[in-house]
């Protein structure tokens, strides 16, 4: 391992001058500094970021922990966050929490041991106002950023998102301009606020065109493709008399729509479907989603623009970020006909 020592041997200077020249400090001429930094080159010499660490209490880290990393929806986020830190001499530590709350305290705690500058995190939405460790967060002053929407219990934190009750209120207002009037909802998890907004938007939508939601046609689906085909299930058991589907996300509106397919429906003609995120696989599904392309790659720079704001020790101000609705072929006129109420489900789909 090469030393400062002995560049300073090889250049003929103190070890304080290779220290400072290194650093472009400016009481070292331009000649010294070349002669330093060429040496330091040609003998493979690496800084000890720990050492520079103790030195400028700062360790150039910066944590990101995430629900997982299968998760589609933060590939670009975080590709947007590592290449601005990239450019900034700042590196990565990854985590993801399975959104499982032990793990999440677990996570952070690692990260906080590692004494990353600042953290960027994805919740592990709960019912709770209040959580331990996002008081120690705070108390600590870590510089952190939400990636996604507030909560009571990290409220204390700036956050960004996307806009999602105004992209679900788009949506909704789509299907019932190709003349829906029983659109069915499957909703995401419980505890999960951007589920709430996603909600929210397709009542608004609703109410503003005179129609009431339906109990009958809000259904529990979850997160996943497994979800979306479960839900799926359910409805027409239930003889649901949908014409429409509105998905909280893009994974479950294409387990959704896979089972209508198995089951003999034909998307759009007897029932249409939509979903919320834009991930690849809506675009490439057999039939392409429509959906709301969520803005990922901003959603991390703007993130990154928060965090530097932090590091400076200014003030974070939290951002919104609109979705976009993107029409694609699942999406058509409503059907005369009930189409859910005429199926029986036959068995468990396989996804």
């Amino acid at each position: 391992m090469v030393r400062l020592k002995d560049i300073a041997g090889l250049a003929g200077v103190s070890v304080m001058t290779v220290s400072k020249a290194l650093r472009d400090a400016s009481d070292v001429s331009a000649t010294t500094k070349t002669r330093v930094k060429l040496l330091a080159q040609q003998l493979g010499y690496v800084p000890d970021s720990s050492a520079q660490g103790l030195r400028t209490k700062t360790t150039k880290l910066l944590g990101i922990i995430i629900s997982s990393f299968t998760n589609p929806v933060f590939a670009r986020v975080l590709l947007a966050i590592e290449e601005r830190a990239y450019e900034l001499g700042y590196d990565v530590l990854l985590a993801h929490t399975l959104n499982v709350p032990a793990r999440e305290e677990a996570c952070i705690t690692r990260m906080l041991s590692r004494r990353v500058d600042g953290l960027f995190i994805s919740p592990v939405y709960r019912i709770a106002t209040e959580s331990r460790i996002y008081q120690e967060m705070a108390a600590r002053g870590v510089p952190t950023v939400v990636l996604g929407h507030p909560a009571p219990f990290c409220a204390q934190f700036p956050n960004v998102a996307s806009d999602d009750r105004q992209g679900s209120y788009e949506a909704t207002q789509h299907l019932i301009k190709l003349g829906h009037r029983r659109i069915a909802f499957l909703s995401g998890p419980l505890a999960a606020p951007w589920g709430k907004e996603r909600f929210e938007g397709y009542g608004n939508a609703l109410r503003e065109a005179s129609l009431e939601v339906d109990d009958k046609l809000v259904y529990q689906a979850g997160r996943s493709l497994e979800d979306g085909a479960k839900a799926a299930l359910q409805m027409m058991n239930e003889n649901c008399s949908a014409t429409a589907v509105q998905c909280v996300n893009d994974l479950v509106a294409v387990g959704c729509a896979q089972v209508f397919m198995q089951q003999g429906l034909t998307i759009p003609e007897d029932i249409s479907v939509v979903g919320f995120g834009n991930i690849l696989l809506s675009e490439y599904f057999c039939v392409p989603i429509t959906t709301l392309r969520q803005p990922k790659f901003r959603l991390g720079m703007a993130a990154m623009e928060l965090m530097q704001n932090l590091l400076l020790g200014r003030r974070g101000e939290s951002k919104r970020l609109s979705a976009e609705l993107i029409v694609r072929a699942s999406s058509g006129i409503a059907s005369a006909r009930e189409p859910l109420a005429h199926l029986k489900a036959k068995s468990a789909p396989s996804i």
